[in-house]
C-alpha cells in the first residue's frame, strides 16, 4: 500500500514539475518579449520599470532599498546597482532613514513617476497582447498544454 501511494506521489510530481516547467518557460519568454519592447520604445528595462512601479505604488513614494530588492526578486548587490542606474537616468533618488541613519531608501522622482504614467497604459496592452496571442508570439510553446499548465498550478495556489 505505501508502494502504491508512492507511485502515485511520484506520477503527480511528474506533471507538476512538468506543468511548472510549461510555465516557466513562458514566463521567460513573456519578460524576454516585455524587456527587449520596453528597451526600443521607452529605453527602460523590465526590472526598472518593476521597480520604478513599486516605488509609485508605495506611500510616500519610497521604499527601503532591501525592501524593494524582495519585490523585483533581486539580491543586495544586483538592487543597488539598479538603483543606481535609476538615479543616473533621474529616474529615483536615495535617502537615508532619518531613524536610524543607516537603512537606506529609494525615492522615485517626479520623471520617474512621469515615466510610469506614460508606459502603462501600453505595457498593460502588451501584456495582454502577450497573453492573448500565444501561438502567434510564442510558436514553439503549446498554448494548450501552457493553459492546462497554469490551471493545474492555480489549484495549488491557496489565499
Amino acid at each position: 500500500m505505501h508502494m502504491q501511494s508512492s507511485v502515485s506521489d511520484s506520477a503527480s510530481m511528474g506533471s507538476l514539475s512538468s506543468a511548472w516547467s510549461q510555465v516557466a518557460a513562458f514566463t521567460s519568454a513573456v519578460d524576454a518579449s516585455l524587456g527587449k519592447w520596453l528597451l526600443d520604445t521607452h529605453r527602460v528595462g523590465l526590472t526598472e520599470y518593476r521597480a520604478l512601479t513599486h516605488l509609485a505604488q508605495a506611500p510616500d513614494k519610497e521604499l527601503r532599498v532591501n525592501d524593494l530588492a524582495q519585490r523585483v526578486g533581486l539580491n543586495q548587490s544586483s538592487v543597488t546597482r539598479l538603483v543606481s542606474r535609476l538615479e543616473a537616468k533621474n529616474l529615483t533618488r536615495r535617502d537615508i532613514c532619518p531613524d536610524d541613519g543607516r537603512g537606506v531608501y529609494a525615492v522615485i522622482t517626479e520623471q520617474g513617476e512621469g515615466l510610469v504614467r506614460e508606459v502603462h497604459g501600453p505595457y498593460e496592452e502588451r501584456v495582454r497582447e502577450l497573453l492573448g496571442h500565444v501561438a502567434a508570439h510564442y510558436p514553439q510553446l503549446d498554448a494548450s498544454r501552457l493553459s492546462r499548465a497554469l490551471s493545474d498550478l492555480g489549484t495549488l495556489v491557496v489565499p
